[in-house]
């Protein structure tokens, strides 16, 4: 990350213009910036908790120093409601650090210029909490999966309700293989599959994009069996839904909801959580209550990293911003302590052979 040259933020200066606002945002946000990089903090979280401010910045339309909160309430309350818990803890925390600098460092000066006091306006009452129960997903074993998939294959052919069913098992299958998250598989459609791209055909995934900015599209590619999995389900029992596999809007994995004009609904996310809970239950009961899609895309991510997939190609797979998420996801199957475990053992080993 570069730095950039900040000039003085004298206490004397008082702005008048709007493009003296914006000059003074923009060198607090600079000297910001340099404080966090000399304190040795990670470029990555640098520039992830500029970005927290960027945003926050931008929806309430006016300097940051005039948040009071109010506006908190109204932006982790309503704006950022959907969001993940981790997700609006990791910001509360960004913006807390951001009116620390600001009120230890500027305070005076930007009362001079503004006529505004800087405080906090996070609090006991409305700062978001750290999600509940965190703990380290470790996905179930090879073994484990390979029985859950087996088991359900099999009780396709004498369930009830069989598209259902089918849809479901293919659905999660798919994010046990290449790691989809369960929105996108919800938001899949026949246009998607792309069959003639590369190697083995890919699949336009429409990803979580930045708030605001609507979703982030990705090629994945067909790998790891993916591409025999859909052909069996476009093929065949996708056809129970409705005849519109030729329609490039339709929806890969349909609801068994109608439209108004017949069509197929795609399926809501809800209803592939609950097939995945009542297929652990019966053939993974070990696992019931903890085995989630999203445990599968942690397992997709492990598979590939242990059958050779280096970690960056993973990342570009599951759609992550940041390379160290990605690391939380395959961290079960490194073995880079281990590795150096043995060589510390080998190293002792031929100090005390050679004496």
């Amino acid at each position: 990350m570069s730095l950039a040259v900040v000039r003085d933020l004298r206490a004397g200066l008082r702005l008048e213009t709007a493009a003296e606002v914006a000059a003074f945002e923009q060198d607090l946000l600079a000297e910001f910036v340099l404080a966090r990089s000399s304190a040795g903090v990670a470029d990555a979280t640098i520039r992830q908790d500029v970005a927290t401010v960027c945003q926050l910045r931008e929806w309430l339309g006016r300097p940051l120093w005039e948040l009071r909160p109010a506006d908190v309430d109204r932006y982790f309350g309503g704006h950022l409601r959907e969001a993940a818990p981790a997700t609006r803890h990791h910001k509360a925390n960004a913006v807390a650090i951001y009116f620390e600098f600001l009120e230890v460092r500027y305070k005076p000066a930007i009362h001079a210029a503004t006529g505004w006091v800087v405080q906090c306006p996070l609090d006991e009452i409305n700062r978001p909490r750290g999600a509940r129960g965190t703990r380290i997903r470790i996905p179930p074993s090879s073994q484990e999966i390979s029985r859950l998939f087996g088991g359900w294959q099999r009780e396709l052919t004498s369930t009830r309700k069989y598209a259902p069913s089918a849809r479901n098992y293919t659905a999660c299958r798919l994010s046990s293989l290449i790691g989809p998250r369960v929105s996108e598989l919800s938001l899949l459609r026949m246009g998607d599959l792309r069959w003639d791209l590369g190697r083995f055909g890919k699949v336009v995934l429409h990803g979580k994009g930045s708030l605001g900015r609507g979703k982030k599209d990705r090629l994945v590619p067909l790998i790891n069996g993916a591409r025999e999995l859909l052909e069996w389900w476009v093929t065949g029992p996708r056809w129970a839904f409705d005849d519109r596999i030729n329609d490039p809007l339709a929806p890969v994995f349909p609801s068994e909801r109608r439209n108004n004009d017949a069509t197929s609904s795609p399926v809501e996310t809800d209803a592939l959580r609950y097939g995945l809970a009542v297929a652990v239950g019966k053939h993974l009961p070990d696992h019931a209550g903890r085995l989630t899609p999203h445990v599968l895309r942690h397992f997709a991510a492990s598979d590939l990293y242990r059958n050779g997939m280096d970690v960056v190609a993973i990342q570009e797979m599951l759609g992550h911003r940041w390379l160290n998420t990605t690391m939380i996801y395959v961290h079960v199957d490194r073995t880079h302590v281990e590795d150096a475990w043995a060589r510390a053992g080998h190293r002792a080993a031929q100090r005390l052979g050679g004496r």
